[in-house]
């Protein structure tokens, strides 16, 4: 049995180009816009004076076969307007209507209300303008009294019983449930706000002049006694030794390198320190005194102390520095004070701990203060919280033993006990309290502090050092003239 498939040809219209005109009197068109001929049309279905270029709308069929043009779609006129109005214009001049608002003020306002006992005809209101209100009885309430005030006759309750009128409500009555206005809260007194210190940031100004003056082959060497002294050229040499014996090449001699390091050491100390102790005596009032401590002791260095340029500064950067702690711990102790005149606790607690000089004696005046007001925030209803946030302040501080609260809280959060217990090495009144059993020689707990950074970022190179992430590492020098 065969299937017999029948294609119906689909006529529609487009636009032709044509081409080119044939012996066989036909022509060749494309598509209008196209590159190349697409069929072929009778002349006989064109009018009669054609030419190449000429684009007509011309009705196609699309079949298996190709396109057949059927015939040419004529052009459409343009159809012409018959009723036109002429305008004529007028012999009177155009006079322009303006307009001037007035401003309104009180008076209009006023008079622009509507008047009492006014309303559509169908509302019925009261001489006081205000419509009857029928109860649940039937009967009508008149609400039309002077000045629209309440009385026991016109206001009733639900049950029809007077309620006299609501006398307004003072402050201590009995049954009073409105809320009272309250005074502003008014916050504590703020803390005196100290300047962040600055850190130290040397210029090196004086090391690279060092470093200028050696050849170029002896500065990769000179580099490595300065970040690490002598025995940080030692193991460069010896790495390098151990990859040179992998390839079959011959060793770096040592000797004449670690002896070159070991006369360029001395200058590059000195010119190291004298580049921190200038930048050092430039923000001396502001500097860390972390870091203007150690610029201190780094003059006591035996290289540092026989070059004869290094001595006038180091003098005058210690004198600075005792200065600066005796003015930081009297403003050291204004803090604590302060803390506690606003019941900061933990606050004046922490501070206690992180005097500008270690090992001087804390106050005595002042840790008894700090004592019995830490000792009154550890109180049997204080919070769990309250206990947790003052405890680990007075671990660290130098009041922690006298600080003997009189019982603990009745049920403790395992975050206290837990606590108590970590800090039971160091508050062993306190770890009585909750019959925690302090072992001897414990293991001394430290500060929480917040989670440290990823390992996986870098700090910054200071300015003037190389980048480890982009500057590769200079070779130890295979030969070297030893001066």
């Amino acid at each position: 049995m065969r299937l017999a498939v029948i294609y119906r040809a689909m006529s529609r219209r487009i636009d032709i180009q044509l081409t080119s005109s044939r012996d066989d009197g036909t022509w060749t068109w494309r598509a209008a816009g196209a590159k190349a001929p697409k069929g072929v049309v009778a002349a006989s279905l064109l009018p009669n004076s054609v030419q190449t270029g000429d684009v007509f709308k011309v009705e196609a069929d699309f079949d298996i076969d190709g396109i057949s043009v059927l015939a040419v779609v004529p052009a459409k006129e343009k159809s012409q307007r018959l009723n036109v109005l002429k305008l004529i214009a007028s012999d009177k001049s155009f006079t322009p209507v303006t307009q001037q608002l007035a401003e309104r003020g009180k008076s209009d306002r006023k008079s622009s209300r509507r008047p009492e006992g006014s309303g559509p005809p169908g509302n019925k209101r009261t001489d006081a303008g205000r419509p009857d209100r029928k109860r649940a009885d039937g009967k009508s309430v008149d609400r039309a009294r002077p000045n629209g005030a309440r009385t026991a006759s016109t206001r009733t309750a639900t049950a029809g019983t007077p309620v006299e009128r609501r006398k307004p409500r003072q402050e201590g009555d009995a049954g009073n449930t409105r809320r009272v206005r309250r005074s502003p809260f008014t916050a504590p007194p703020e803390l005196p706000k100290r300047p962040a210190a600055k850190r130290l940031k040397p210029k090196h100004t004086h090391r690279l002049a060092v470093l200028e003056t050696l050849p170029e082959e002896q500065r990769a060497v000179a580099q490595r006694a300065l970040e690490g002294g002598v025995k940080a050229v030692r193991d460069a040499i010896k790495i390098q030794n151990d990859l040179l014996k992998r390839e079959g090449k011959p060793p770096v001699p040592s000797e004449g390198l670690i002896s070159m390091a070991q006369e360029l050491l001395p200058k590059l100390r000195v010119a190291d320190w004298l580049d921190k102790a200038e930048a050092a005596k430039a923000t001396v009032e502001t500097l860390d005194l972390r870091d203007l401590r150690s610029v201190v002791v780094g003059a006591d260095d035996p290289m540092v102390v026989r070059d004869e340029s290094t001595r006038e500064l180091a003098i005058e950067l210690k004198s600075a520095l005792k200065d600066r702690q005796e003015k930081e711990q009297a403003l050291w102790r204004e803090d604590i004070s302060a803390a506690l005149g606003v019941s900061r606790v933990v606050r004046a607690l922490k501070l206690s701990g992180e005097p500008p000089k270690a090992g001087q004696p804390f106050p005595a005046d002042l840790g008894s203060q700090l004592a019995a007001a830490a000792t009154a925030s550890l109180t049997p209803e204080g919070g769990s919280d309250r206990w947790i946030a003052v405890l680990e302040a007075v671990a660290f501080s130098p009041i922690r033993g006298q600080v003997k609260p009189l019982a603990a809280p009745p049920h403790p959060s395992e975050a206290l006990i837990a606590t108590v217990t970590r800090l039971a090495p160091l508050l062993g009144q306190i770890a009585t309290l909750f019959n925690i059993t302090v072992k001897p020689g414990g293991h001394t707990p430290r500060p929480l502090r917040p989670a440290r950074p990823s390992k996986l970022v870098r700090a910054k190179p200071k300015v003037g050092e190389p980048n480890p992430d982009t500057t590769p590492v200079e070779p130890v020098p295979t030969s070297v003239e030893v001066p």
